[in-house]
Protein backbone atom coordinates (compact mmCIF):
# COMPACT_ATOMS: atom_id res chain seq x y z
CA UNK A 1 0.00 0.00 0.00
CA UNK A 2 1.33 3.47 -0.96
CA UNK A 3 -0.05 6.90 0.95
CA UNK A 4 0.91 10.14 -0.79
CA UNK A 5 1.53 13.15 0.75
CA UNK A 6 0.05 16.04 -1.14
CA UNK A 7 0.77 20.04 0.16
CA UNK A 8 -1.78 22.16 -1.38
CA UNK A 9 -1.52 25.75 -1.19
CA UNK A 10 -5.64 27.17 1.19
CA UNK A 11 -5.71 30.87 0.56
CA UNK A 12 -8.64 33.38 1.83
CA UNK A 13 -8.61 36.48 0.73
CA UNK A 14 -8.77 38.75 3.89
CA UNK A 15 -9.42 43.11 4.33
CA UNK A 16 -6.00 44.83 4.00
CA UNK A 17 -3.99 41.45 4.36
CA UNK A 18 -3.40 37.66 3.91
CA UNK A 19 -3.40 35.19 6.00
CA UNK A 20 0.02 32.61 5.77
CA UNK A 21 -0.16 30.14 3.23
CA UNK A 22 -0.86 26.53 5.24
CA UNK A 23 0.36 23.19 3.03
CA UNK A 24 -0.64 19.64 3.86
CA UNK A 25 1.87 16.51 4.22
CA UNK A 26 0.61 13.21 3.61
CA UNK A 27 3.15 10.69 4.54
CA UNK A 28 2.16 6.77 3.96
CA UNK A 29 3.79 3.57 3.78
CA UNK A 30 4.63 0.96 1.46
CA UNK A 31 6.05 -3.10 1.35
CA UNK A 32 5.24 -6.18 3.48
CA UNK A 33 6.48 -4.56 6.86
CA UNK A 34 5.07 -1.87 9.95
CA UNK A 35 6.53 0.78 11.08
CA UNK A 36 5.79 4.81 12.05
CA UNK A 37 6.94 7.92 10.41
CA UNK A 38 7.16 11.06 12.72
CA UNK A 39 7.83 14.73 12.05
CA UNK A 40 9.61 17.30 13.41
CA UNK A 41 7.64 19.84 14.36
CA UNK A 42 5.05 17.92 15.19
CA UNK A 43 2.15 17.40 12.77
CA UNK A 44 2.81 13.91 11.52
CA UNK A 45 2.57 10.80 13.25
CA UNK A 46 1.95 7.74 10.86
CA UNK A 47 0.18 5.15 11.24
CA UNK A 48 -2.22 7.19 13.29
CA UNK A 49 -2.07 10.62 11.45
CA UNK A 50 -0.76 10.71 8.08
CA UNK A 51 -1.41 13.89 7.17
CA UNK A 52 -0.13 17.23 8.63
CA UNK A 53 -0.12 20.94 7.68
CA UNK A 54 2.62 23.07 7.97
CA UNK A 55 2.87 27.10 7.27
CA UNK A 56 4.53 27.54 3.35
CA UNK A 57 8.60 27.33 3.75
CA UNK A 58 8.36 25.54 6.59
CA UNK A 59 11.79 22.75 6.73
CA UNK A 60 9.95 19.39 8.03
CA UNK A 61 11.85 16.42 9.33
CA UNK A 62 10.57 12.83 8.75
CA UNK A 63 12.03 9.90 10.87
CA UNK A 64 11.14 5.78 10.04
CA UNK A 65 10.80 3.75 12.82
CA UNK A 66 10.65 -0.05 11.93
CA UNK A 67 8.00 -2.23 14.14
CA UNK A 68 9.35 -5.08 15.27
CA UNK A 69 10.02 -7.73 13.03
CA UNK A 70 10.10 -5.05 10.23
CA UNK A 71 13.53 -3.13 8.40
CA UNK A 72 13.36 0.22 7.13
CA UNK A 73 14.00 -0.05 3.46
CA UNK A 74 14.33 3.75 2.68
CA UNK A 75 12.25 7.20 1.09
CA UNK A 76 10.65 7.39 -1.84
CA UNK A 77 8.98 10.72 -3.54
CA UNK A 78 9.94 13.82 -2.12
CA UNK A 79 12.60 12.03 0.28
CA UNK A 80 15.12 9.15 -0.88
CA UNK A 81 17.50 6.88 1.37
CA UNK A 82 17.36 5.21 4.62
CA UNK A 83 18.12 8.05 6.98
CA UNK A 84 15.82 11.08 8.40
CA UNK A 85 14.28 12.95 5.88
CA UNK A 86 14.17 16.94 5.19
CA UNK A 87 11.81 18.09 3.33
CA UNK A 88 11.15 22.11 2.74
CA UNK A 89 7.66 22.70 2.04
CA UNK A 90 6.74 25.16 -1.32
CA UNK A 91 4.42 22.85 -3.17
CA UNK A 92 2.93 19.80 -3.63
CA UNK A 93 4.86 16.84 -1.98
CA UNK A 94 4.65 13.29 -1.98
CA UNK A 95 6.92 10.89 1.07
CA UNK A 96 6.61 7.29 1.00
CA UNK A 97 8.60 5.42 3.64
CA UNK A 98 9.05 1.74 2.55
CA UNK A 99 8.90 -1.16 5.36
CA UNK A 100 9.90 -4.79 4.76
CA UNK A 101 9.13 -8.21 7.12
CA UNK A 102 12.23 -9.38 8.53
CA UNK A 103 13.52 -12.69 8.24
CA UNK A 104 13.98 -14.09 11.61
CA UNK A 105 18.01 -14.83 12.65
CA UNK A 106 18.76 -17.77 14.53
CA UNK A 107 20.71 -17.13 17.79
CA UNK A 108 22.35 -20.20 19.70
CA UNK A 109 23.48 -20.54 23.61
CA UNK A 110 25.19 -24.19 24.38
CA UNK A 111 26.23 -24.89 27.87
CA UNK A 112 29.48 -26.25 28.81
CA UNK A 113 31.44 -27.01 31.78
CA UNK A 114 30.95 -29.33 34.72
CA UNK A 115 28.66 -27.29 36.07
CA UNK A 116 24.91 -26.59 36.20
CA UNK A 117 23.12 -23.17 35.29
CA UNK A 118 20.86 -21.80 32.89
CA UNK A 119 20.31 -19.09 30.48
CA UNK A 120 17.56 -16.48 29.28
CA UNK A 121 17.21 -14.14 27.04
CA UNK A 122 15.53 -11.11 26.53
CA UNK A 123 13.05 -10.74 24.48
CA UNK A 124 12.40 -14.24 25.41
CA UNK A 125 12.61 -16.71 23.11
CA UNK A 126 15.97 -18.70 25.00
CA UNK A 127 15.20 -20.38 27.98
CA UNK A 128 18.24 -23.18 27.81
CA UNK A 129 18.66 -26.04 28.48
CA UNK A 130 15.03 -26.41 27.64
CA UNK A 131 15.22 -24.44 24.70
CA UNK A 132 18.71 -23.41 23.42
CA UNK A 133 17.49 -21.99 19.78
CA UNK A 134 15.59 -19.00 19.19
CA UNK A 135 14.70 -16.49 16.32
CA UNK A 136 15.03 -12.76 16.31
CA UNK A 137 14.55 -10.23 13.49
CA UNK A 138 18.06 -9.30 12.31
CA UNK A 139 18.74 -6.20 14.41
CA UNK A 140 17.48 -7.16 17.75
CA UNK A 141 19.44 -6.26 20.62
CA UNK A 142 19.13 -9.38 22.58
CA UNK A 143 20.16 -9.69 26.19
CA UNK A 144 21.44 -13.28 27.48
CA UNK A 145 21.68 -13.82 31.16
CA UNK A 146 23.19 -16.54 32.97
CA UNK A 147 21.58 -17.58 35.97
CA UNK A 148 24.44 -20.55 37.95
CA UNK A 149 22.83 -23.31 39.89
CA UNK A 150 23.51 -22.87 43.61
CA UNK A 151 27.46 -23.87 44.43
CA UNK A 152 27.95 -23.58 40.72
CA UNK A 153 30.56 -20.36 39.84
CA UNK A 154 29.52 -19.24 36.37
CA UNK A 155 33.09 -19.39 34.52
CA UNK A 156 32.17 -17.25 31.70
CA UNK A 157 31.52 -16.80 27.79
CA UNK A 158 32.75 -18.05 24.72
CA UNK A 159 31.13 -17.31 21.13
CA UNK A 160 29.44 -14.54 19.95
CA UNK A 161 29.89 -13.41 23.84
CA UNK A 162 32.36 -13.56 25.93
CA UNK A 163 33.40 -11.71 29.99
CA UNK A 164 32.75 -13.71 33.27
CA UNK A 165 29.56 -10.96 33.97
CA UNK A 166 26.25 -13.19 33.84
CA UNK A 167 24.75 -10.76 31.07
CA UNK A 168 25.71 -10.57 27.74
CA UNK A 169 24.12 -7.98 25.22
CA UNK A 170 24.62 -8.88 21.08
CA UNK A 171 22.80 -7.24 18.47
CA UNK A 172 21.74 -10.33 16.25
CA UNK A 173 22.34 -9.45 12.71
CA UNK A 174 23.32 -13.43 11.61
CA UNK A 175 22.86 -16.60 12.76
CA UNK A 176 25.42 -16.64 15.55
CA UNK A 177 25.74 -18.93 18.66
CA UNK A 178 26.73 -18.36 22.23
CA UNK A 179 28.63 -20.95 24.95
CA UNK A 180 27.78 -20.11 28.75
CA UNK A 181 30.23 -22.14 30.66
CA UNK A 182 29.63 -23.13 34.42
CA UNK A 183 32.32 -24.66 36.74
CA UNK A 184 31.82 -27.57 39.19
CA UNK A 185 32.55 -27.22 42.60
CA UNK A 186 34.37 -29.79 44.81
CA UNK A 187 32.09 -29.16 47.56
CA UNK A 188 29.13 -30.42 45.94
CA UNK A 189 30.45 -33.59 45.15
CA UNK A 190 28.87 -36.95 46.01
CA UNK A 191 30.33 -39.43 44.93
CA UNK A 192 34.21 -40.29 43.90
CA UNK A 193 35.59 -43.05 42.20
CA UNK A 194 39.01 -43.99 42.62
CA UNK A 195 40.93 -46.52 40.04
CA UNK A 196 44.77 -47.32 39.95
CA UNK A 197 46.00 -49.34 36.86
CA UNK A 198 49.69 -50.69 36.91
CA UNK A 199 53.44 -49.97 36.47
CA UNK A 200 53.18 -47.05 34.17
CA UNK A 201 55.66 -43.22 34.21
CA UNK A 202 54.20 -40.33 33.41
CA UNK A 203 56.26 -39.34 30.56
CA UNK A 204 56.29 -42.94 29.44
CA UNK A 205 52.52 -42.46 29.35
CA UNK A 206 51.83 -38.54 28.87
CA UNK A 207 55.14 -36.92 27.97
CA UNK A 208 53.89 -36.41 24.68
CA UNK A 209 51.33 -34.86 25.30
CA UNK A 210 52.35 -31.13 24.24
CA UNK A 211 52.54 -32.34 21.14
CA UNK A 212 49.55 -33.76 21.10
CA UNK A 213 47.88 -30.00 22.43
CA UNK A 214 49.88 -28.98 18.99
CA UNK A 215 48.48 -31.41 16.48
CA UNK A 216 44.99 -31.45 17.56
CA UNK A 217 44.28 -27.84 18.56
CA UNK A 218 44.44 -27.47 22.02
CA UNK A 219 45.68 -24.32 23.33
CA UNK A 220 49.77 -24.68 25.55
CA UNK A 221 50.55 -24.26 28.60
CA UNK A 222 53.34 -25.16 30.72
CA UNK A 223 53.96 -28.61 30.93
CA UNK A 224 56.54 -31.01 32.63
CA UNK A 225 56.65 -33.91 30.05
CA UNK A 226 59.05 -35.20 27.52
CA UNK A 227 61.81 -32.42 26.87
CA UNK A 228 62.15 -32.42 23.24
CA UNK A 229 58.43 -31.48 23.43
CA UNK A 230 58.56 -28.64 24.47
CA UNK A 231 57.98 -25.03 23.26
CA UNK A 232 60.71 -24.27 21.88
CA UNK A 233 62.29 -28.05 22.18
CA UNK A 234 64.53 -29.32 24.63
CA UNK A 235 67.63 -31.69 24.28
CA UNK A 236 65.79 -35.50 23.86
CA UNK A 237 66.74 -37.69 27.27
CA UNK A 238 68.93 -40.11 27.44
CA UNK A 239 69.70 -43.00 30.22
CA UNK A 240 73.67 -44.24 29.86
CA UNK A 241 73.26 -47.93 28.19
CA UNK A 242 74.82 -51.20 28.66
CA UNK A 243 78.77 -52.24 28.29
CA UNK A 244 79.05 -53.56 24.82
CA UNK A 245 81.82 -55.64 26.61
CA UNK A 246 79.64 -57.20 28.87
CA UNK A 247 76.79 -59.42 27.12
CA UNK A 248 74.29 -61.17 28.75
CA UNK A 249 74.24 -63.42 31.14
CA UNK A 250 76.72 -60.57 32.79
CA UNK A 251 75.08 -57.76 34.08
CA UNK A 252 74.44 -54.20 31.83
CA UNK A 253 77.29 -52.37 33.39
CA UNK A 254 75.50 -49.11 32.20
CA UNK A 255 77.62 -46.12 31.52
CA UNK A 256 80.99 -48.09 31.21
CA UNK A 257 83.25 -46.56 28.90
CA UNK A 258 82.36 -47.48 24.93
CA UNK A 259 78.64 -48.14 26.03
CA UNK A 260 76.03 -45.90 24.07
CA UNK A 261 73.26 -44.35 25.59
CA UNK A 262 69.75 -44.75 25.01
CA UNK A 263 67.51 -41.83 23.93
CA UNK A 264 63.73 -41.09 24.71
CA UNK A 265 62.13 -43.11 21.59
CA UNK A 266 58.44 -43.54 20.38
CA UNK A 267 57.55 -47.07 21.34
CA UNK A 268 55.90 -49.34 18.46
CA UNK A 269 54.52 -52.12 20.23
CA UNK A 270 52.00 -52.05 22.58
CA UNK A 271 53.27 -55.00 24.85
CA UNK A 272 56.54 -54.75 26.49
CA UNK A 273 58.13 -56.80 29.07
CA UNK A 274 57.75 -55.93 32.59
CA UNK A 275 61.00 -54.28 33.87
CA UNK A 276 61.13 -54.34 37.45
CA UNK A 277 60.04 -51.93 39.90
CA UNK A 278 61.16 -53.79 43.00
CA UNK A 279 63.08 -51.69 45.67
CA UNK A 280 66.57 -51.82 44.56
CA UNK A 281 65.84 -51.69 41.83
CA UNK A 282 63.84 -48.19 42.23
CA UNK A 283 66.96 -46.77 43.94
CA UNK A 284 69.07 -47.98 40.88
CA UNK A 285 66.61 -46.32 38.63
CA UNK A 286 66.72 -43.16 40.73
CA UNK A 287 70.54 -42.96 40.59
CA UNK A 288 72.66 -45.17 38.87
CA UNK A 289 76.15 -45.18 40.75
CA UNK A 290 75.19 -43.83 44.01
CA UNK A 291 71.65 -45.04 45.36
CA UNK A 292 71.87 -43.72 48.83
CA UNK A 293 73.13 -40.51 47.08
CA UNK A 294 70.40 -37.56 48.34
CA UNK A 295 70.54 -36.21 44.45
CA UNK A 296 68.43 -38.14 42.01
CA UNK A 297 69.89 -38.18 38.63
CA UNK A 298 67.49 -40.48 37.14
CA UNK A 299 69.70 -42.18 34.84
CA UNK A 300 69.74 -46.31 36.33
CA UNK A 301 66.32 -47.41 33.94
CA UNK A 302 68.29 -48.92 31.04
CA UNK A 303 69.95 -50.69 33.53
CA UNK A 304 67.78 -52.61 36.11
CA UNK A 305 65.74 -52.80 32.67
CA UNK A 306 68.29 -55.01 31.08
CA UNK A 307 69.65 -56.51 34.35
CA UNK A 308 66.24 -58.11 34.65
CA UNK A 309 65.61 -59.50 31.11
CA UNK A 310 69.16 -60.75 31.73
CA UNK A 311 68.32 -62.64 34.88
CA UNK A 312 65.48 -63.67 33.40
CA UNK A 313 66.35 -64.73 29.55
CA UNK A 314 65.62 -68.38 30.57
CA UNK A 315 61.96 -67.50 31.27
CA UNK A 316 61.72 -65.94 27.82
CA UNK A 317 62.69 -61.80 28.10
CA UNK A 318 64.84 -60.59 25.32
CA UNK A 319 65.30 -56.78 25.65
CA UNK A 320 68.67 -57.10 27.13
CA UNK A 321 69.82 -53.70 26.53
CA UNK A 322 67.06 -52.28 28.99
CA UNK A 323 65.71 -50.01 26.05
CA UNK A 324 62.14 -50.32 27.12
CA UNK A 325 62.82 -48.59 30.23
CA UNK A 326 63.24 -45.35 27.59
CA UNK A 327 60.19 -46.06 25.20
CA UNK A 328 57.13 -43.66 25.28
CA UNK A 329 53.66 -43.59 23.96
CA UNK A 330 51.56 -40.63 22.14
CA UNK A 331 47.93 -39.78 21.25
CA UNK A 332 48.38 -42.07 18.42
CA UNK A 333 48.44 -44.87 20.57
CA UNK A 334 46.60 -44.06 23.88
CA UNK A 335 43.91 -41.32 22.56
CA UNK A 336 41.22 -41.80 24.77
CA UNK A 337 43.63 -41.11 27.36
CA UNK A 338 45.11 -38.34 25.67
CA UNK A 339 41.71 -36.61 25.17
CA UNK A 340 40.27 -36.72 28.51
CA UNK A 341 44.18 -35.75 29.77
CA UNK A 342 43.62 -32.77 27.80
CA UNK A 343 40.04 -31.88 28.95
CA UNK A 344 39.98 -32.61 32.31
CA UNK A 345 42.38 -31.93 34.94
CA UNK A 346 46.11 -33.61 34.63
CA UNK A 347 48.88 -34.13 37.11
CA UNK A 348 52.25 -33.52 35.82
CA UNK A 349 53.98 -34.91 38.73
CA UNK A 350 53.86 -38.52 39.83
CA UNK A 351 55.19 -40.09 42.95
CA UNK A 352 54.33 -43.11 44.78
CA UNK A 353 54.45 -43.64 48.25
CA UNK A 354 56.86 -46.57 48.03
CA UNK A 355 59.97 -46.80 45.63
CA UNK A 356 58.95 -50.32 45.26
CA UNK A 357 56.29 -52.54 43.66
CA UNK A 358 53.13 -53.14 43.29
CA UNK A 359 51.40 -54.28 46.92
CA UNK A 360 53.53 -51.83 49.65
CA UNK A 361 52.34 -48.78 47.07
CA UNK A 362 48.60 -50.26 47.13
CA UNK A 363 48.69 -50.56 51.14
CA UNK A 364 49.17 -47.23 51.20
CA UNK A 365 46.43 -46.50 48.71
CA UNK A 366 43.79 -48.02 51.69
CA UNK A 367 45.49 -46.72 54.26
CA UNK A 368 48.98 -44.22 54.13
CA UNK A 369 51.19 -46.89 55.21
CA UNK A 370 52.55 -50.19 54.51
CA UNK A 371 53.90 -50.32 58.61
CA UNK A 372 57.52 -50.82 56.69
CA UNK A 373 56.41 -53.32 54.54
CA UNK A 374 59.08 -53.02 50.58
CA UNK A 375 58.13 -56.24 49.39
CA UNK A 376 54.57 -58.32 49.78
CA UNK A 377 53.61 -59.69 53.40
CA UNK A 378 54.22 -63.01 54.25
CA UNK A 379 51.68 -65.25 53.88
CA UNK A 380 48.73 -65.09 57.05
CA UNK A 381 50.81 -61.70 58.16
CA UNK A 382 48.23 -58.57 58.10
CA UNK A 383 48.46 -55.09 58.91
CA UNK A 384 46.32 -53.77 62.05
CA UNK A 385 46.52 -50.38 59.88
CA UNK A 386 43.00 -48.64 59.92
CA UNK A 387 41.92 -48.25 56.46
CA UNK A 388 40.41 -45.44 54.71
CA UNK A 389 37.26 -47.85 54.58
CA UNK A 390 36.77 -47.71 58.37
CA UNK A 391 36.81 -44.35 58.60
CA UNK A 392 34.60 -43.69 55.88
CA UNK A 393 32.38 -46.20 57.96
CA UNK A 394 33.15 -44.57 60.86
CA UNK A 395 32.09 -41.02 59.30
CA UNK A 396 28.55 -42.35 58.40
CA UNK A 397 29.87 -42.06 54.63
CA UNK A 398 28.82 -45.11 52.18
CA UNK A 399 31.78 -46.90 50.04
CA UNK A 400 32.40 -49.98 47.59
CA UNK A 401 34.99 -51.73 46.43
CA UNK A 402 34.31 -53.48 43.07
CA UNK A 403 36.41 -56.60 41.36
CA UNK A 404 36.45 -57.79 38.09
CA UNK A 405 35.49 -61.35 38.26
CA UNK A 406 36.77 -62.11 35.07
CA UNK A 407 39.55 -65.03 35.25
CA UNK A 408 39.22 -65.44 39.30
CA UNK A 409 37.55 -68.13 39.57
CA UNK A 410 34.67 -66.21 41.47
CA UNK A 411 30.97 -65.60 40.30
CA UNK A 412 29.83 -61.80 40.28
CA UNK A 413 27.64 -62.61 43.53
CA UNK A 414 30.22 -64.34 45.58
CA UNK A 415 31.51 -60.96 47.76
CA UNK A 416 33.80 -62.99 50.00
CA UNK A 417 35.63 -64.45 46.97
CA UNK A 418 36.28 -61.15 45.17
CA UNK A 419 37.58 -59.56 48.14
CA UNK A 420 40.72 -62.01 47.69
CA UNK A 421 41.41 -59.70 44.84
CA UNK A 422 41.33 -56.30 46.29
CA UNK A 423 44.02 -54.73 48.76
CA UNK A 424 41.63 -54.49 51.86
CA UNK A 425 42.56 -58.07 52.30
CA UNK A 426 46.46 -57.09 53.28
CA UNK A 427 44.59 -55.46 56.49
CA UNK A 428 42.98 -57.16 59.50
CA UNK A 429 40.07 -55.51 58.61
CA UNK A 430 39.62 -57.27 55.39
CA UNK A 431 40.46 -59.88 57.01
CA UNK A 432 37.35 -59.23 59.20
CA UNK A 433 35.06 -58.21 56.63
CA UNK A 434 35.62 -61.28 54.53
CA UNK A 435 34.27 -63.29 57.59
CA UNK A 436 30.96 -61.39 57.98
CA UNK A 437 28.67 -62.84 55.04
CA UNK A 438 26.09 -59.59 55.17
CA UNK A 439 29.29 -56.97 55.18
CA UNK A 440 31.05 -58.13 52.45
CA UNK A 441 28.23 -58.49 50.24
CA UNK A 442 27.70 -54.66 51.02
CA UNK A 443 31.14 -53.64 50.28
CA UNK A 444 32.92 -56.04 47.56
CA UNK A 445 30.67 -56.33 44.48
CA UNK A 446 32.08 -57.13 40.82
CA UNK A 447 32.69 -54.52 37.88
CA UNK A 448 28.74 -56.00 36.65
CA UNK A 449 27.20 -54.42 39.62
CA UNK A 450 29.24 -50.82 39.35
CA UNK A 451 27.83 -50.35 35.83
CA UNK A 452 24.42 -51.02 37.26
CA UNK A 453 24.68 -48.87 40.14
CA UNK A 454 26.80 -45.99 37.73
CA UNK A 455 24.01 -46.12 35.21
CA UNK A 456 20.72 -46.03 37.68
CA UNK A 457 22.13 -43.07 40.23
CA UNK A 458 22.89 -45.79 43.66
CA UNK A 459 27.15 -45.23 43.66
CA UNK A 460 28.27 -45.28 47.13
CA UNK A 461 29.99 -42.00 48.10
CA UNK A 462 33.17 -43.41 47.76
CA UNK A 463 34.16 -46.39 45.44
CA UNK A 464 37.58 -48.41 44.30
CA UNK A 465 37.58 -50.24 41.59
CA UNK A 466 40.28 -52.79 41.50
CA UNK A 467 42.64 -53.18 38.24
CA UNK A 468 41.17 -56.14 36.08
CA UNK A 469 44.15 -58.61 36.89
CA UNK A 470 43.33 -61.44 35.17
CA UNK A 471 41.99 -60.15 32.39
CA UNK A 472 44.84 -58.46 31.40
CA UNK A 473 43.36 -55.21 31.35
CA UNK A 474 45.37 -53.75 34.08
CA UNK A 475 47.80 -52.64 32.00
CA UNK A 476 50.88 -53.92 33.84
CA UNK A 477 54.33 -54.47 31.27
CA UNK A 478 53.68 -58.08 30.20
CA UNK A 479 55.25 -60.38 33.24
CA UNK A 480 56.97 -63.46 30.70
CA UNK A 481 55.93 -65.82 30.56
CA UNK A 482 53.36 -66.37 33.14
CA UNK A 483 51.52 -63.41 32.40
CA UNK A 484 49.14 -62.70 29.28
CA UNK A 485 50.35 -60.17 27.30
CA UNK A 486 48.86 -56.88 28.10
CA UNK A 487 48.37 -54.56 25.39
CA UNK A 488 47.73 -50.69 26.33
CA UNK A 489 45.05 -50.23 24.34
CA UNK A 490 42.67 -52.80 25.91
CA UNK A 491 43.54 -51.81 29.03
CA UNK A 492 42.56 -47.89 27.92
CA UNK A 493 39.62 -48.85 26.57
CA UNK A 494 38.31 -51.07 29.16
CA UNK A 495 38.75 -47.89 31.51
CA UNK A 496 36.82 -46.10 28.97
CA UNK A 497 33.84 -48.05 29.20
CA UNK A 498 34.18 -47.66 32.87
CA UNK A 499 34.43 -43.93 32.98
CA UNK A 500 31.91 -43.41 30.24
CA UNK A 501 29.24 -45.50 32.08
CA UNK A 502 29.56 -43.02 34.56
CA UNK A 503 29.55 -39.99 32.63
CA UNK A 504 25.99 -41.29 30.99
CA UNK A 505 24.40 -41.97 33.67
CA UNK A 506 22.86 -39.89 36.53
CA UNK A 507 24.91 -39.53 38.94
CA UNK A 508 27.44 -37.48 36.50
CA UNK A 509 26.49 -34.57 37.73
CA UNK A 510 28.06 -34.95 41.04
CA UNK A 511 30.70 -37.13 40.95
CA UNK A 512 34.26 -37.35 40.33
CA UNK A 513 36.24 -40.11 38.97
CA UNK A 514 39.92 -40.29 39.49
CA UNK A 515 42.20 -42.19 37.76
CA UNK A 516 46.12 -42.77 38.54
CA UNK A 517 48.94 -45.65 38.15
CA UNK A 518 50.00 -47.53 41.69
CA UNK A 519 53.88 -46.61 40.42
CA UNK A 520 56.05 -46.13 37.15
CA UNK A 521 57.19 -49.74 37.14
CA UNK A 522 61.02 -48.96 36.22
CA UNK A 523 60.01 -47.21 33.50
CA UNK A 524 62.15 -43.22 32.90
CA UNK A 525 60.38 -40.28 34.28
CA UNK A 526 62.58 -37.09 34.61
CA UNK A 527 61.06 -35.70 37.52
CA UNK A 528 63.06 -36.80 41.02
CA UNK A 529 61.35 -37.59 43.95
CA UNK A 530 61.50 -34.74 46.58
CA UNK A 531 64.62 -34.66 48.11
CA UNK A 532 65.83 -32.15 51.41
CA UNK A 533 68.23 -31.15 49.55
CA UNK A 534 65.75 -29.53 46.61
CA UNK A 535 64.14 -26.20 46.63
CA UNK A 536 61.10 -28.06 48.37
CA UNK A 537 61.49 -29.77 51.22
CA UNK A 538 61.13 -33.49 51.53
CA UNK A 539 57.87 -34.52 52.67
CA UNK A 540 58.23 -36.42 55.56
CA UNK A 541 57.79 -40.38 55.66
CA UNK A 542 54.17 -40.38 55.84
CA UNK A 543 54.24 -43.32 58.57
CA UNK A 544 57.55 -42.87 60.02
CA UNK A 545 58.13 -46.28 59.97
CA UNK A 546 61.27 -47.73 57.98
CA UNK A 547 61.90 -50.78 55.62
CA UNK A 548 61.48 -53.50 57.62
CA UNK A 549 61.41 -56.78 55.04
CA UNK A 550 64.13 -56.01 52.65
Amino acid sequence: MTLVAIAALIGCQGVGHSAPSQLQLTVSDSGTGKGTVTSNPAGVNCGSTCVGSFTAGTTVVLTAVPAANATFNGWSGACSGTGSCTVVLSASTTVTATFSASTAVQLSVSLAGHGSGTVTSSPSGINCPQSCTAGFPGGTQVILTARPAAGFPFAGWSGACSGTGTSCTLTVKAASSATATFNGSVALLNHIVFMAQENRSFDHYFGALREYWAQNGFADQPFDGLAQFNIPAGAIPTNPGCDPSSPPPNNCNAGAPGSTPVPSFHLLTQCIENPSPSWNESHVDRNLSNQISATATMDGFVETAADNSRRNASQGYTDFNGYRAMGYYDGTDLNYYYAMASNFATSDRWFSPVMSRTQPNRMYLAAATSQGHVYPPQPNSFLSAPTIFQELQNAGLSWKIYVNSASTGCSDTDSACLANFSEITWFTFGQQLKANPSLVAQHVQSITQYRFDAANGTLPNVALIEPAYGAALDEHPTVVPTGSPTEIQAGAGYVSTLINTLMNGPSWKDSAFILTWDEAGGLYDHVAPFNGDQSVPAPPNPDGIPPNDM
